[in-house]
C-alpha cells in the first residue's frame, strides 16, 4: 500500500453535534485528553478560572462559556490522525454548524442522559439526514440522575426516526454510576475516578466472575442481567451497512466529566467510522485516492488572532496530497494562486502545516478573495464542488455606524463578518441608501455581531429592527422587482451578489404576492 493511501485510510473527520450544554465541549476536550493534545481539561464554565474550553476561543464565548463559531482541531490517537469539527451548541448557530457538517464524514450526537432529546439535537440531527452521512450517539452525564436508558432509546427512535444499537449498556446513574456493559465482548468495565487524568480507572469483568457483587453490588448485577436479557431479545440486529448510510446510530453510555466510558466510545467508534469518502461534484465523483488535489471551503473567520487582524479560510481536502507552496487553481476566481502558509488548528493555536491529506482540514490566509462553497483544486484536473445552500434568516434589523467618520470600518466589518457567514447583509435598491439590512438565523447573532463591530473593528453601531419573519429569493420574476404588486409591509432587497429577493412580515403576505403576481417564482434558500 502506498503512503498515500496509508494517510487516507489513518484519517477520521468528525464533527461533535449537540444541544446547549449537553456535555459537547467537556467530550471533546476528552478526546483531546486522550490524544496527548492537551495535558489538563479547562473549566468550560468557570468563570473564576482562567482556563476556558480549548474549543472555545471568541471572547463573547468565554464570558457566556458558550461555543459560538465552529472550532477545528486535529489529534493522533491509537495510530488514526482524528480531525475534530466542533460545532457551535448555542441554537442561534444552526447555519455554521450546516457548513460545518458538509466538511465532516460523520457525526457524534451528544445527548443529556436526563434530558434526552432536545430542541437543537433534533434540527441538527435533519441536517445530518440530509446528508445521509454515519450518526454515532453518546448519552452523557451519566454521573448525574438520569432517565430510564429504555426510555432514551426510545425516545431516539421515534423523535429523530433513526434506528439504535447500544454498543454498551449503563450499569447505574447518579452517584450509583459503576460502569458499562460491553455488549459485544461480553464484560463489564467498571470505572473508578481519576480526576481530569487522561483515563478513568478501569477494571473489566466477567459477567459471571464471583468477584462481580464486590465490584459493582448485588442489585446492580441483578438488574444488569435482567436488562441484558431484554435487551438481546428486543433491541436491533447490528448491521455496519445501515450504521454507514444513517439509518442505523450505534449508542454509548458515560460520563465525559468523570472519564466513565470515554475511552470504550473513541475505541469503538474508531473502528466504526469510515476513512474519507467520495464528494459529489458537478463534474461528477470525487475520489480522496485521486492523486490531483482538491478541497472546498466551509467557513472563514476573521480576526482569529486580535494582534494580526488576519482573515482566515478553512477548507476541507477530499482529494490529492497538498503540499505547502503548492499552485492552485481557485475555481470560482479562475486563478492560479499559492497557498503559503497552511495551518493546522488547535482552536487558536496554530502551526504550519507542509502537507495534508483527504479529510484534513487546513487553514489559509485570505485577502478576502474566498466565499463558503469555493472550490481549490490542481490546475491539472479542474472540478467543482456543489455549493453549500444559504439558510433562510428569520431575524432583521436595519444598522448604521454612530460616528459617520467611521464608514470604512464599518463597510469593511460588515462586510467580513458577512463572508464568514455569521451574518446575511443586504442592501435596499432604488432608494440610494446607504444603511444596511442584516439578516440572522437566531437573535443571539445580532449580539455578536454587534460586540465584534466594536471589539475587532472600533466601530459602534445603531440597530433598529425591523418587523420581517421570512425571507424569499426570487427565482423568477414576470416584471422589474420594482414593479411587484406587493403588500405594505413586504420589501424589495438585494444580497451582496445583487439577487432580488423579498422581505415579508407573515406567510399570509408570501401567499398574497404570489397570487397578485402570475409566474412569480420564490426560494427559500440561495443555491449558491
Amino acid at each position: 500500500m502506498s503512503e498515500f493511501i496509508n494517510e487516507i485510510n489513518k484519517r477520521r473527520t468528525f464533527a461533535i453535534i449537540s444541544h446547549p450544554d449537553a456535555g459537547k465541549t467537556t467530550l471533546t476536550e476528552k478526546l483531546l485528553l486522550y490524544g496527548g493534545a492537551i495535558n489538563q481539561a479547562g473549566a468550560v464554565k468557570g468563570k473564576k478560572s482562567d482556563r476556558h474550553a480549548v474549543s472555545d476561543w471568541m471572547e463573547i464565548e468565554k464570558q457566556r462559556g458558550i461555543s459560538v463559531t465552529s472550532s477545528v482541531m486535529q489529534f493522533k490517537y491509537d495510530g488514526y490522525c482524528i480531525n475534530i469539527l466542533d460545532t457551535p451548541g448555542h441554537q442561534d448557530f444552526s447555519e455554521d454548524t450546516y457548513r460545518t457538517l458538509m466538511a465532516a464524514d460523520s457525526a457524534v450526537m451528544v445527548i443529556d442522559a436526563s434530558k434526552g432529546v432536545e430542541n437543537q439535537t433534533r434540527k441538527l440531527f435533519k441536517v445530518c439526514v440530509m446528508r445521509n452521512i454515519p450518526i454515532f450517539t453518546f448519552i452523557n452525564k451519566m454521573d448525574r440522575e438520569a432517565r430510564d436508558s429504555f426510555d432514551l432509546l426510545e425516545q431516539i427512535e421515534e423523535e429523530l426516526g433513526i434506528k439504535t444499537y447500544p454498543v454498551n449498556w449503563p450499569i447505574g446513574c447518579g452517584k450509583e454510576f459503576k460502569g458499562v456493559y460491553d455488549r459485544d465482548n461480553k464484560k463489564i468495565i467498571s470505572f473508578s475516578t481519576n480526576g481530569n487524568g487522561h483515563q478513568a480507572d478501569a477494571v473489566e469483568a466477567d459477567l459471571y466472575d464471583s468477584s462481580l457483587d464486590s465490584l459493582i453490588g448485588a442489585s446492580h448485577r441483578e438488574t444488569l442481567l435482567e436488562e441484558i436479557e431484554l435487551l438481546d431479545g428486543a433491541s436491533e440486529e447490528f448491521d455496519m451497512e445501515l450504521v454507514r448510510t444513517g439509518k442505523l446510530s450505534p449508542v454509548f453510555f458515560g460520563s465525559a466529566l468523570t472519564n466513565f466510558g470515554v475511552e470504550p466510545f473513541l475505541k469503538n467508534f474508531l473502528e466504526m467510522t469510515t476513512p474519507p469518502l467520495s464528494r459529489n461534484c458537478i463534474e461528477g465523483e470525487c475520489d480522496p485516492q485521486d492523486e490531483n488535489f482538491s478541497a472546498f471551503v466551509f467557513k472563514i473567520q476573521a480576526n482569529m488572532n486580535k494582534a494580526h487582524r488576519d482573515r482566515l479560510t478553512f477548507m476541507r481536502i477530499c482529494s490529492g496530497k497538498f503540499e505547502r507552496d503548492m499552485e492552485v487553481l481557485h475555481v470560482q476566481g479562475n486563478k492560479k494562486m499559492r497557498l503559503s502558509q497552511p495551518q493546522q488548528m488547535m482552536a487558536q493555536e496554530r502551526e504550519i502545516v507542509e502537507s495534508a491529506y483527504p479529510g484534513d482540514i487546513i487553514g489559509v490566509f485570505d485577502p478576502g478573495i474566498f466565499s463558503i462553497g469555493d472550490t481549490v483544486c490542481s490546475p491539472k484536473k479542474k472540478i467543482t464542488f456543489e455549493g453549500i445552500p444559504t439558510f433562510a434568516p428569520e431575524h432583521f434589523a436595519r444598522i448604521r455606524h454612530k460616528d459617520t467618520l467611521k464608514r470604512k470600518q464599518f463597510v469593511k466589518g460588515t462586510e467580513q463578518i458577512a463572508q464568514e457567514g455569521a451574518i446575511q447583509i443586504f442592501k435596499e435598491p432604488y432608494t440610494g441608501m446607504e444603511e444596511v439590512i442584516v439578516g440572522v438565523v437566531g437573535v443571539l447573532q445580532f449580539e455578536v455581531f454587534e460586540h465584534r463591530m466594536k471589539n475587532e473593528y472600533n466601530v459602534e453601531i445603531i440597530r433598529e429592527p425591523l418587523p420581517y419573519s421570512y425571507i424569499r429569493w426570487i427565482d423568477k420574476t414576470p416584471v422589474e422587482p420594482k414593479d411587484l404588486l406587493i403588500s405594505s409591509d413586504t420589501k424589495v432587497v438585494q444580497d451582496f451578489k445583487d439577487n432580488f429577493l423579498l422581505l415579508f412580515s407573515s406567510e399570509w403576505n408570501i401567499n398574497w404576492a404570489l397570487e397578485k403576481n402570475e409566474g412569480l417564482e420564490l426560494r427559500d434558500f440561495n443555491k449558491e
